[in-house]
């Protein structure tokens, strides 16, 4: 009985991880490995919130930052400017997405017919409209180059779609940056 209720709470656990609706798309890190990096630094200071700006970037790149660092340090990498050995630096910018149909909408079309026995799940029909608009993202791109010669030595891209673009939830940005910081670090080889 209990390991049944162990492992049933696992797989929600892991089901919830599994529906952040975190996209993560990481660049090839050959070429990060090659480089045998022990030290890096931030390419930009960060940012100072002079005139009481309600952008979000002014939320985000305080946490962004802390995530970071201490998502490489944990692989062994230590913020030390005066020997930094690659830079990270970050793009956040908003995006729009196209939704796609589902199959199960597939006879929705502009030009009314008829369907001869078919069942159609309205429920599913309703999802797939929802989802078939525009949606609105927020895009972080993570790029670290080598100090050398400033070139990119690899890069991620972390893409979450936005809920409500008109009420920032800062415990919710701050969750959602977490898990997709961890995520997009998480193939980086270790320090050598």
């Amino acid at each position: 009985m209990r390991i049944t209720k162990l492992a049933a709470i696992a797989l929600l656990f892991l089901a919830a991880v599994a529906c952040s609706g975190i996209e993560v798309r990481h660049g090839d890190t050959d070429s990060f490995a090659a480089g045998n990096f022990r030290y890096y630094k931030w390419r930009s200071e960060p940012l100072h919130n002079t005139t009481g700006s309600n952008d979000n970037i002014y939320l985000i790149d305080p946490i962004l930052r802390r995530e970071v660092d201490t998502g490489l340090a944990a692989k062994g990498f230590g913020l030390d400017p005066g020997r930094a050995q690659f830079s990270v630096d970050y793009l956040s910018a908003v995006g729009l997405r196209m939704g796609v149909a589902s199959q199960d909408a597939s006879n929705i079309d502009p030009v009314p017919r008829a369907t001869p026995n078919r069942q159609v799940n309205q429920a599913m029909v309703d999802n797939a409209n929802a989802l078939a608009g525009v949606q609105e993202t927020s895009n972080i791109a993570l790029q670290f180059n080598n100090v050398a010669d400033n070139k990119e030595v690899w890069r991620v891209v972390i893409t979450k779609i936005v809920e409500n673009t008109n009420r920032v939830d800062q415990q919710r940005l701050e969750r959602n940056l977490q898990r997709g910081i961890r995520q997009a670090l998480r193939p980086l080889p270790d320090a050598r």
